[in-house]
């Protein structure tokens, strides 16, 4: 499963102490643009042709703090099924393993031109992408 490291900073808390509950947001974008870089993918490449990702919905789950100074890894998983919009599933773990946070997304490709969802993602992604094994396909 693909994952990037981050280390949690002092400014990112909020008053109690704990990693603010808009960064678990960012640290997840964070990975879904780092695995789309491990495919060879960029956002210049991206907009060339005529595309972007969009994520739709997101549901975290909270499941143990974060403070300043602890290590973890961010997962990235991207869930393929039929239709215009697909499933992310990523994970924010302490170095140590434990669970702090799970992010489940629902996530599309909209056309830069029409401003509609790609009507298959997984095969655009796949046209596209030059290691498409890294994003599952």
């Amino acid at each position: 499963m693909f994952q990037v490291r981050i280390i949690v900073r002092g400014y990112e808390l909020d008053s109690l102490g704990h990693l603010n509950q808009a960064v678990y947001l960012q640290y997840a974008e964070h990975a879904r643009w780092e695995i789309l870089r491990a495919a060879k993918l960029t956002q210049e490449s991206l907009l060339k042709e005529g595309i972007a990702p969009v994520v739709l919905e997101t549901t975290i789950k909270y499941r143990r703090e974060l403070r300043a100074g602890d290590e973890v890894d961010v997962s990235c998983e991207f869930r393929w099924g039929d239709g215009r919009t697909f499933g992310m599933h990523q994970e924010i773990r302490k170095a140590d393993g434990t669970l702090s946070a799970e992010l489940d997304g629902v996530g599309g490709l909209i056309d830069l031109n029409t401003r509609k969802l790609v009507a298959d993602p997984r095969e655009r992604w796949k046209a596209i992408t030059p290691e498409p094994a890294t994003l599952g396909l």
